[in-house]
């Protein structure tokens, strides 16, 4: 498949006026962009989707990558596969984009993959999509190497939830998760290494999205007598269940994803309610482009706070993919794919987030020298299928507040899923 630039003619000058020393056109380059807008991942998808656009600006305003503009075509994916796939159809098919920054949720993510990217060998990388069957698709040799995410698998981060909820006394557990690709690997993770850290699960109860109600479930998750609740979801439906777990007298105790790290999921629930509620997140190694990120990201997404899910490794997803454009010197896929690998690899010159440093790192690529862009999330390599390492955040809810209260490293993790 060829990829082309897009050429768009500039405004024509008025007659009588002096032309300026500008190029009589300007060249853009697409980038897709699929993600949850709405839906019970919503909150996800809006949030990376003006992450990414805060990327390329800042790209942009360094000089752009091979000297044409970045933007991007973004489409809701509604948190629903079949429509993801369509919307993705279209921009690799009719839009001819060489990369494609999505999906949020792994039930979304994978078929994009299976039934559109890879098959076409388009790059897709996603900021959120944590399911281990991602870094199985890869092994497998489904993906032919464009798929990358900047995120953790589950197959880590079940681990460090089990590990976190017993450290927290939270040893007897009811569990509730969505009933997709993501929910069910992150309990089977978390159930082996619980079980096997002491813990008793009382029963496991499967939902599926977008009910109206879910006081079936919770009445179905309270038997056993659980002290507490393993919750896995999104922020608008993990509220309603919550909801309905206290209403019919749950325990006020929960153990959460990420998803639930979330002013809406806190609101929505009720503050008093969640003070013994503790979660666990893909973590982040502060950098300065951390500190750029947390001062600029909220004005310029319009509110948005910068610890919503997503949003920081969304960053990072659109500053990779425009600096690997820019180091491929060109737009075809396979070249891009490279490029990422090159531009985090070890060795180069450390670039950071923000216009001044995109600059550096744009000179450096044009000189011919090597980059290694840190990120917001820190620090990071991709594996030979696209995975990241990283530290593990561990938080609770207080007052009304996600505070962070330890970190496990990627090789505390690896070594407790190695002595059990």
């Amino acid at each position: 498949m060829m990829h082309f630039r897009k050429w768009a003619p500039a405004a024509l000058l008025s007659a009588g006026c002096v032309a300026f020393a500008a190029p009589a056109f300007a060249c853009e380059t697409t980038v897709g962009v699929v993600m949850s807008l709405t839906g019970p991942a919503g909150q996800y998808g809006q949030a990376g989707a003006k992450s990414v656009e805060m990327a390329f600006r800042d790209i942009n305003e360094a000089g752009g990558a091979n000297g044409c503009t970045l933007v991007t075509d973004a489409r809701d994916a509604q948190s629903q596969g079949n429509v993801a796939v369509d919307q993705a159809r279209q921009l690799v098919n009719i839009k001819d984009v060489p990369v494609l920054i999505g999906g949020i949720i792994s039930s979304v993510s994978i078929p994009i993959l299976t039934s559109v990217t890879a098959p076409a060998e388009v790059v897709q990388v996603s900021p959120a999509s944590s399911s281990p069957t991602l870094t199985k698709l890869a092994q497998e040799g489904k993906t032919n190497g464009y798929f990358f995410r900047t995120i953790t698998s589950d197959a880590l981060q079940g681990t460090a939830a089990a590990k976190y909820a017993i450290d927290q006394g939270l040893t007897n557990l009811a569990i509730i998760h969505v009933n997709n690709d993501f929910g069910v690997n992150m309990v089977r993770e978390f159930q082996t290494a619980f079980e096997a850290l002491g813990g008793t699960i009382t029963s496991v109860t499967p939902y599926n999205e977008k009910q109206a109600n879910y006081s079936a479930e919770a009445t179905s998750a309270l038997n056993g007598d659980p002290e507490a609740l393993y919750l896995v979801s999104y922020p608008v439906d993990g509220a309603t269940i919550a909801r309905a777990w206290i209403s019919q007298g749950g325990p006020q105790k929960f153990l959460l994803n990420d998803g639930m790290n979330s002013k809406e999921f806190i609101e929505s629930v009720g503050a008093k309610f969640l003070n013994e509620a503790y979660g666990t997140s893909s973590g982040t190694t502060e950098t300065p482009s951390t500190e750029y990120f947390y001062a600029n990201y909220e004005e310029f997404s319009g509110g948005i706070e910068p610890s919503a899910p997503a949003a920081d490794r969304s960053y990072d997803a659109g500053a990779i993919v425009g600096l690997a454009i820019a180091k491929a010197g060109s737009t075809e896929p396979s070249a891009i794919r490279d490029a990422i690998h090159e531009v985090v690899a070890e060795g180069g010159e450390v670039i950071y987030a923000g216009p001044e440093e995109f600059k550096k790192a744009l000179a450096a690529i044009k000189d011919g020298k090597a980059i290694k862009y840190e990120g917001v999330i820190g620090p990071v390599t991709f594996d030979q299928y696209g995975d990241i390492t990283g530290p593990f955040r561990l938080w609770r809810i207080e007052d009304g507040e996600v505070v962070t209260t330890g970190q496990m490293t990627a090789a505390e993790v690896t070594k407790i899923k190695a002595d059990l």
